[in-house]
């Protein structure tokens, strides 16, 4: 089992990704960084942390407060990592949060299979 970190933003029909992704795997903690309207309406369980930060922020701001975030919670050296949901300058920040971190990655998504590293 390992961590997971997804974005929880926009994208048509995401979030049902995001929710699929979070029970059809063993998850040892779940970090989904979203807004405050992803805070406020998407349901999760005790092992998920909505970590929420300013999406409107420039890029390297971005970077950092993820990079805060994060850095205090994550136990691992490697975590799962999904880009289903969210923009690239999302997707951007967190890669580079995570790489400053010095945290290993593994793309994870859900397919027809199941739950896959891509």
């Amino acid at each position: 089992m390992t961590e997971l970190i997804a974005c929880l933003s926009t994208g048509k029909g995401t979030w049902g990704h995001v929710a699929r992704l979070m029970q059809d795997q063993e998850w040892d903690k779940i970090y989904l960084i979203t807004n405050d309207y992803g805070k406020e309406n998407f349901n999760s369980n005790e092992k998920t942390e909505l970590i929420n930060v300013n999406m409107n922020q420039g890029l390297k701001e971005l970077r950092d407060e993820i990079k805060d975030k994060l850095g205090k919670r994550i136990k691992s050296t490697e975590v799962a990592v999904n880009f289903v949901s969210g923009t690239g300058k999302e997707h951007m920040a967190l890669m580079s949060a995570l790489l400053k971190l010095g945290i290993g990655i593994r793309f994870i998504a859900l397919t027809k299979e199941g739950v896959e590293e891509i």
